[in-house]
């Protein structure tokens, strides 16, 4: 198994939650972050005085998939949260040794 969490766009929160659940992908946990990359914010005047505001809205999402699913989901993410400039945002993978569903107790794949 694997988790899959990708940070993107906030304008992309719903194109990315209807791709992935027309993919048939329905367990996943989204946050609201800030984060800064290679868009390194923006300068804003507040009451006459410059401020940086070097974090920027992203949205964060996270999911645990079987092995075979992680290059679609990927390229299903790529798709929908690509604009083409700076601040699109990242994706990483990583192994997950293990997954409980709390209420039934099942472990491993049946939990996902």
């Amino acid at each position: 198994m694997k988790k899959i969490t990708a940070i993107v766009r906030a304008e992309k929160l719903e194109v990315l939650k209807d791709a992935l659940f027309a993919a048939d992908v329905r367990g996943m946990t989204i946050n609201q972050v800030q984060g800064c990359g290679s868009q390194h914010g923006w300068k804003e005047y507040v009451r006459g005085n410059e401020l940086l505001v070097n974090t920027i809205p992203k949205v964060q999402f996270t999911l645990i998939c079987a092995d075979e699913h992680v290059d679609g989901i990927v390229d299903i993410i790529c798709n929908a949260a690509r604009t083409g400039a700076a601040g699109d945002g990242k994706i990483w993978v990583e192994p997950v040794e293990e997954v409980i569903r709390i209420r039934t107790g099942e472990h491993g794949p049946a939990a996902v």
